[in-house]
């Protein structure tokens, strides 16, 4: 069976040491957020999710959700029980407003949560996962009336959350859509439609589930300028709060897929449901972008959680496993064979996950803080850097991340060999759960586009330039201390290719678009490998502080200094590569005509 323990020191040493939460005490939230506290979160997050969650992960892969002939589902045996001690637990509470039942802390220990929820069972957090969305979406765009009536149980956990873009015909290009709502007398509004790909969107474990539906109301422009918001509950709500009669909305089947069996897929049939409109008519598309934006941070955190349990697996078979001796003369003499953990190949796939999953983890929770400043920081300058770097930095952490992700359980899975394509080691769910972060919430070419379409040039391309000066600012610090200066000089060398590729852009983009849409991919794997090699210049940081001041953890933060120089060795070159490809252009890429992808007879 598949193991996993969450990985709790190494997120103390980001949370506590790095990112140093405690120092931001004077913000709401913040306050409540010291190292006792945090510690206390992540020790006992960490053991409910290995406890808890991970056992379920692959039984409720193999046994799936099952749709009844009343349209209802039912999920894996031992899910709705795991939610029911979830939501007594108040996990899923940790950083939503106090007024509507939420703890109110920081949103770091929100993704911490989610990181470990993500790798004990990645099907599983897909449940309060998109109800963390839909609670984002409330907050931002719903009504008073809305939030007291929605709010308070969705956050509790009583009731949960979807979000409803996709239509069988249209996906990305969402001014395609077809479901209606038609206004009613009691300012109510008629949906009908078809929606499908909605995760979590029939269960058994919540009491009631909140559809936030995209619709186009009568007359509406055929466009993403004709898209409204509307709130849908299954059940509709009574006046004392409770649920009440049945909505006209049902699943018509549970979609069948590669992974993530254990989370219901469903289409959606609407049937003249009733629903409500969540802010102004046609402006639903910008509501639904709130949910779509803390759901793309979300699965960035699935690129990571995948990575890291495969990690965890393949670490642990590579040190049982023998075969073969080891290089430079057996490494066990005594033993017919050396584990295969002396081999300098899978200790390169073993060392590749490791300061990939490291790295992301480091720029996942500082995400998580710039989400925090972007709303509690004091001054409106830094609300507004910390939005614009989120903002940027948002398609790298989805995109790069669950590429990378990916790639590392594909490359665990073959550190097991023939096993890892076995089912019973549970490899297999690992890579197959892996795989659908890099389509849904926008698919990594969408999130590469939006980058380098949308983001680069935004306000005179004010984001990348404080990117570049930020990440410029700790290079040049770094490079003063003798054991930091090689580390910086590296990355100060990717951070020159990243530019270059930016001012390329910039030349030649305007002159063809295609250019552009040829090196999107390229640049936002740049931008990966240069944002992860900041945050270990950071971790390496405090890691040789830590050491100098005597630390008693020597064997951690020595382990933290040699993954910081493998990443820079062996990660960070590849971004020159990476920009020789940008700006080869699109000619190459769009010569051939359609006649020629055919095959022929």
């Amino acid at each position: 069976m598949p193991i996993y323990s969450a990985p709790t020191r190494d997120t103390r040493f980001i949370v506590n040491e790095v990112l140093d939460l405690g120092s931001y005490g004077n913000l709401p939230g913040f306050e409540m957020a010291s190292a006792d506290v945090t510690d206390a979160v992540i020790n006992e997050g960490g053991k409910f999710c290995a406890e808890v969650l991970a056992p379920l992960n692959q039984s409720g892969d193999q046994e799936g959700c099952t749709r009844n002939e009343d349209g209802s589902v039912t999920t894996p045996k031992g899910f709705k029980e795991a939610f029911d001690q979830f939501r007594e637990a108040g996990w899923g509470t940790l950083a939503h407003p106090e007024e509507f039942g939420g703890q109110g802390m920081p949103h770091v220990l929100g993704f911490v949560m989610e990181e470990f929820i993500s790798s004990a069972n990645q099907a599983f957090g897909m449940y309060p996962g998109l109800t963390n969305g839909a609670i984002s979406a409330l907050i931002a765009k719903g009504s008073q009336e809305q939030k007291e009536k929605y709010l308070p149980k969705m956050v509790s956990g009583e009731w949960t959350g979807t979000m409803n873009l996709t239509e069988p015909h249209c996906g990305t290009d969402l001014g395609m859509i077809r479901t209606k709502a038609e206004p009613q007398a009691d300012g109510s509004y008629a949906i009908t439609g078809t929606k499908i790909f909605i995760s979590a969107g029939e269960h058994d474990m919540s009491d009631n589930i909140i559809h936030l539906v995209l619709a186009k109301l009568p007359g509406a422009p055929d466009s993403t300028k004709g898209i409204s918001l509307f709130v849908v509950p299954k059940f509709i709500v009574n006046e004392d709060g409770t649920s009440g009669e049945r909505n006209g909305v049902m699943c018509g089947s549970i979609e069948h897929k590669m992974g993530i069996h254990a989370n219901s897929t469903c289409v959606l049939n609407y049937d003249g449901a009733k629903g409500w409109l969540v802010g102004e008519e046609n402006k639903g598309l910008a509501a639904m972008f709130i949910m779509m934006n803390a759901a793309r941070l979300g699965v960035g955190i699935q690129g990571l959680s995948q990575a890291e349990v495969s990690y965890q697996n393949a670490v642990a078979y590579a040190l049982d496993r023998r075969q073969g001796r080891a290089l430079t003369g057996p490494a066990d003499p005594d033993a017919q064979a050396d584990p295969i953990f002396v081999h300098p190949d899978v200790r390169r796939m073993l060392m590749d996950a490791k300061t990939f999953t490291e790295g992301m983890r480091m720029l996942c929770l500082w995400g998580a803080l710039q989400v925090d400043l972007t709303h509690k920081a004091q001054t409106k300058e830094e609300r507004e850097e910390a939005d614009m770097m989120i903002g940027l930095l948002t398609p790298v952490i989805k995109g790069y991340g669950t590429d990378k992700g990916y790639e590392v359980a594909t490359n665990m899975q073959q550190v097991f060999g023939g096993h890892g394509y076995i089912e019973e080691w549970g490899m297999s769910q690992f890579v197959r759960d892996a795989r659908i972060a890099q389509i849904y919430e926008g698919t990594n070419g969408v999130q590469a586009m939006d980058l380098c379409g949308r983001k680069l040039a935004q306000k005179g391309g004010a984001a990348i330039q404080a990117f570049f000066k930020v990440v410029g600012e700790d290079i040049a610090a770094a490079k003063n201390d003798e054991a930091l200066a090689p580390m910086a000089e590296a990355l100060e060398r990717a951070l020159g290719q990243q530019q270059a590729a930016t001012m390329w852009f910039m030349q030649n983009a305007m002159k063809n678009p295609n250019h552009l849409g040829a090196g999107a991919h390229h640049y936002m794997h740049i931008m990966g490998i240069v944002s992860l090699g900041w945050m270990w210049l950071r971790m390496a940081k405090t890691a040789a502080a830590a050491l100098a001041g005597g630390s008693d953890d020597k064997a951690f933060y020595e382990a933290k200094l040699a993954s910081a120089r493998y990443y820079m060795d062996r990660f960070l070159p590849d971004a020159g590569a990476l920009r020789r490809k940008l700006e080869s252009g699109s000619e190459s890429m769009m010569a051939l005509g359609e006649e020629a992808f055919a095959t022929a007879a």
